[in-house]
């Protein structure tokens, strides 16, 4: 390779690059000169409109002054107005597609705290929805067991400070087993022998994380609805099951059977909640199912995409 030859290749790698470094500039300049939320103003059009000169005229002289100080000949008056088209052209394309990706994540920020405001607000009904039940529990126990309802305030106290301390979405199955097993003890205090509790979960499940309040919503349908109406006694069976991509949450308890239309048609239940949370959560990727098994028994079950703690 000769001298000229190796001027030539020295030229054509500059141009690039400073075609690379303009572009740069013009992609800055979007983010200076945000696009306009309203119909776009004379001010930002004529900054743009005189900018696409300026860049081009950038271009040409440097790539010309390179030219004759290498090559020994400039560029040809007559191609000007091609580097000027081309050169508008390449400033609107970049230009162009920096605001549409700079869009792109307003509307993907904007859709994110939709959704961070829908599940807070999905989590404020849950709360309530949860401590009212509980605290249900404790006015019933007053008249009959003082020494009782004193031990279930107590429970309720360290439910209502768990609820507060934490405002997580998603939490371990071991935070969420532990919650719903002092939900439990307390509920016990209430039914005595008349709640059996049967529990199979999965220690090899327990980092992965799971929607918050989703295993305790379940377990307090199966309490509301399968115990309470209930003199005899009611057992409730808590299951957890896991591939390689899902993991199953099921509570099934016997005796209720009939209460599944109440559950299906009210729209002020818990489990209607708790879909509405997954669909936030999970989109299509996540579902919750209940209904009557052929036993007799009455199920409800949530299946989450896997995520390891």
């Amino acid at each position: 390779m000769n001298r000229l030859e190796v001027s030539e290749v020295i030229v054509g790698v500059v141009r690039i690059t400073l075609m690379v470094a303009i572009g740069f500039g013009v992609h800055r300049l979007t983010r200076v000169l945000p696009w306009p939320t309203r119909p776009p103003r004379w001010r930002f059009v004529l900054i743009h409109v005189a900018m696409v000169p300026v860049c081009v005229l950038i271009f040409i002289l440097v790539s010309n002054g390179l030219t004759l100080l290498l090559l020994g000949y400039r560029t040809p008056p007559r191609h000007l107005s091609g580097f000027m088209l081309v050169g508008a052209y390449l400033y609107v394309v970049i230009a162009g597609a920096s605001y549409m990706v700079e869009a792109t994540r307003r509307t993907a920020r904007a859709e994110t705290a939709a959704a961070q405001m829908q599940l807070a607000a999905l989590r404020a009904q849950i709360q309530p929805h949860f401590l009212f039940n509980a605290l249900h529990t404790v006015v019933q126990l007053i008249p009959i067991n003082p020494a009782r309802a004193m031990e279930a305030a107590e429970l309720v106290a360290d439910l209502l400070r768990a609820t507060m301390d934490d405002d997580r979405d998603v939490i371990s199955l071991r935070d969420e087993w532990a919650f719903v097993s002092r939900y439990l003890e307390l509920e016990r205090i209430r039914f005595g022998e008349r709640l059996r509790v049967h529990a199979d979960v999965d220690p090899l499940l327990l980092d992965v994380r799971i929607p918050s309040f989703a295993l305790q919503t379940l377990v307090e349908n199966a309490v509301r609805h399968g115990a309470a109406p209930r003199i005899e006694p009611t057992d409730i069976v808590v299951t957890t099951a896991g591939t390689v991509s899902e993991v199953t949450l099921s509570v099934r308890n016997n005796g209720n059977g009939a209460a599944t239309n109440g559950v299906a048609t009210s729209t002020g239940t818990g489990l209607n909640r708790l879909r509405d949370r997954l669909v936030a959560l999970y989109g299509n990727a996540a579902r919750l199912t209940y209904g009557v098994r052929d036993d007799g028994d009455f199920e409800a079950a949530v299946v989450v995409p896997r995520e390891n703690g």
